[in-house]
């Protein structure tokens, strides 16, 4: 199969499949939003979602959180990965986002990953849910999600390197879709140590499906 014809394959797939995607992570602003995808680096979306309304509750807007301080930013988040770095980038990153950004979340990569905290994955988040833009997060999912599926090759070693495999072959409409889609994907079906292959209508088109399929695994398509 054509590369070309293998994205649209996978894209006609998951657009029947799941034809509205959004995050996982709960939030009613940008600012907030920002806030909980940060605490996400090495984290659960469920774990973050445990935290954050409390945290929501009384540091709501980048104004509140910026009177804070690490130390009490960190009661709230001690329970998640790293929570006292995470705690100093977000006060450093919401006074950032007053101090040069008028207290709004900015809309492009340049701007964003100025701010402590957001590396290039978190600023993708932000401009494909936020603002809607063709930007295209690459997580650990979504690393494993793709080479399985051949979407790109071997020699793709690095996020960076499948971020731009993705984004020259998926239509710009749909990357902010394909975010969610392949994160979802690798996060209930196609998981890192045991892939539920028996329950994945792409197995016959997967690396993984069709190696198992040569050796005969019986469960594959249970």
């Amino acid at each position: 199969m054509r590369k070309q014809e293998l994205y649209d394959r996978v894209v006609a797939y998951f657009s029947e499949a799941m034809p509205e995607v959004d995050t996982e992570l709960h939030y009613d602003s940008p600012f907030q939003l920002l806030v909980a995808v940060i605490l996400s680096a090495q984290c659960t979306d469920k774990r973050v979602n445990m935290v954050t309304p409390p945290l929501f509750r009384d540091y709501a807007t980048a104004e509140e959180m910026a009177e804070a301080t690490p130390e009490v930013i960190y009661e709230y988040i001690k329970s998640v990965s790293y929570p006292n770095n995470k705690a100093r980038h977000l006060v450093g990153m919401a006074r950032m986002l007053l101090s040069d950004f008028g207290g709004r979340v900015p809309d492009n990569l340049d701007d964003l990953v100025r701010l402590p905290g957001v590396g290039r994955k978190t600023a993708n988040v932000i401009q494909a849910v936020v603002f809607g833009k063709s930007a295209m997060a690459v997580d650990t999912h979504i690393f494993r999600v793709s080479h399985r599926l051949g979407l790109v090759p071997d020699t793709c070693t690095t996020p960076y390197a499948v971020e731009k495999e993705l984004t020259k072959y998926l239509p710009a409409t749909v990357i902010p879709r394909a975010h969610h889609w392949l994160l979802l994907h690798g996060r209930y079906v196609c998981q890192a140590r045991t892939p539920k292959c028996g329950k994945c209508d792409l197995v016959e088109i997967c690396k993984e499906g069709v190696k198992k399929k040569k050796l005969g695994v019986k469960e594959l398509r249970s």
